[in-house]
């Protein structure tokens, strides 16, 4: 696992919590560290927004840009007030985010919940398939028309739910609840993740014919866009 923050007081605090929790921790105090320090390919990021050199939006994106990182689990750090930062992460993909001041031990839970999921198996069924898109839940693989997606863990789990339950209207908090199990949370989250999820497997993320909105209720997944 890495922790990635330039305020050595934070980054000594988390990685004390996260070593008594069980993991191997490494740390690195900016943006360029951080990129070196990832290439050894950490379970997981706990990655600060405010880094010198390289900030943690940019981290995030050349992370995401690279066969190592596309799916590298990423909790971001972000201050109370920087709710445009927060979203912009969520766009690059980070996985969950906290907010600053933090519990220690709410992150050390995030961190788990976060590697539950990437090293899950989904249960029962095996293969999904609905219209062009094919889902291996024991792989962690999806798949549009035969060419593997590229998604993170939570943009994936959100397909998961989708092509399991084609046709039925879901609200945000229901999806929050139902696909992530957060009982609380920002609904931009399931906004931006349900943003990026049609930029990976719709024609015109513009103009989605497969994952629909229902106005005053939530989103739609159709198979075949009707």
């Amino acid at each position: 696992m890495l922790v990635v923050d330039d305020d050595p007081t934070v980054a000594e605090v988390v990685t004390g919590y996260l070593r008594r929790a069980g993991y191997d921790v490494d740390r690195a105090a900016d943006g360029h560290q951080a990129l070196a320090a990832a290439a050894r390919r950490p379970d997981l990021v706990v990655l600060d927004l405010m880094l010198p050199g390289i900030d943690g939006l940019e981290v995030c994106r050349r992370l995401r840009a690279t066969e190592y990182g596309a799916a590298l689990p990423v909790v971001m750090l972000t201050a109370k007030g920087d709710e445009a930062d927060r979203i912009l992460g969520l766009e690059l993909g980070a996985d969950d985010y906290v907010t600053k001041p933090f519990s220690p031990r709410e992150l050390v839970l995030r961190v788990q919940s976060v590697l539950r999921r990437a090293g899950a198996s989904v249960p029962a069924a095996g293969t999904v398939a609905r219209g062009d898109l094919t889902l291996d839940p024991q792989a962690r693989r999806a798949y549009r028309s035969g060419r593997e997606l590229t998604l993170t863990l939570r943009e994936f789990d959100l397909l998961a739910f989708f092509l399991r339950n084609p046709g039925a209207a879901f609200g945000r908090e229901e999806l929050m609840q139902r696909v992530w199990g957060w009982d609380f949370g920002d609904l931009s989250t399931v906004t931006v993740h349900v943003r990026r999820l049609r930029e990976k497997i719709e024609d015109d993320p513009a103009a989605p014919l497969l994952i629909s909105t229902v106005w005053g209720v939530g989103y739609r997944f159709d198979p075949v866009g009707s």
